[in-house]
């Protein structure tokens, strides 16, 4: 029943929103001169997929988990897109082939080994990542593993229709601040 509630929505959520979409590509080429972020991450049953976003950082910055990212390889434009959350719009491409559920623990990277070996204990990487969940509306990232693991178990153990829709409506009427990014450090990942 999820799989079909995240399907139609990706696929309305992508045409109605293709003028917002089209909007903050051309800005976006403006802004780093390459709009769209792909970056491959550990999906459903630790099979790698391409996660597609709208670039928030510099080109030229190394890729890293958001909470080692430095705050100034933001651009102006990046703050925008990611405190209105509009960087994760891309990702309903990824829900709509199935890879991602608009609801489901966050895509890690491969080099996150402590996150990955925490949500492998607990049977989290049996599930598809999503957009949004408990960890991310309760402002749980990936800078506490073993916490956003048992938030991420907690929320799929217990997850029902109106589990799902709460979480989005949360996020979407912005609950939740998404991965944070560090003032000091030097390197980054969307």
């Amino acid at each position: 029943m999820i799989r079909l509630f995240d399907f139609i929505f990706a696929l309305v959520g992508l045409i109605v929103g293709f003028p917002i979409l089209l909007l903050l590509t051309i800005i976006g080429l403006f802004d780093t001169g390459s709009p769209i972020f792909r970056q491959e991450r550990v999906g459903r049953n630790e099979l790698p997929f391409t996660l597609v976003k709208f670039r928030t950082m510099r080109v030229d910055t190394v890729s890293v988990a958001s909470h080692l990212a430095s705050a100034s390889s933001i651009t102006r434009f990046g703050r925008f897109l990611r405190r209105t959350k509009l960087d994760e719009l891309p990702q309903l491409w990824n829900v709509l082939k199935g890879e991602m559920s608009l609801v489901g623990p966050r895509p890690c990277l491969f080099n996150q080994e402590e996150l990955i070996s925490e949500r492998r204990a607990r049977g989290v990487l049996n599930a598809r990542p999503g957009i949004t969940g408990l960890a991310q509306v309760n402002e749980i990232d990936m800078s506490t593993p073993v916490l956003l693991a048992e938030t991420d178990a907690k929320m799929l153990s217990s997850l029902t229709l109106s589990d799902y829709f709460k979480y989005i409506f949360m996020t979407v009427t912005g609950k939740g601040s998404g991965d944070r990014v560090t003032k000091s450090s030097a390197s980054r990942e969307e």
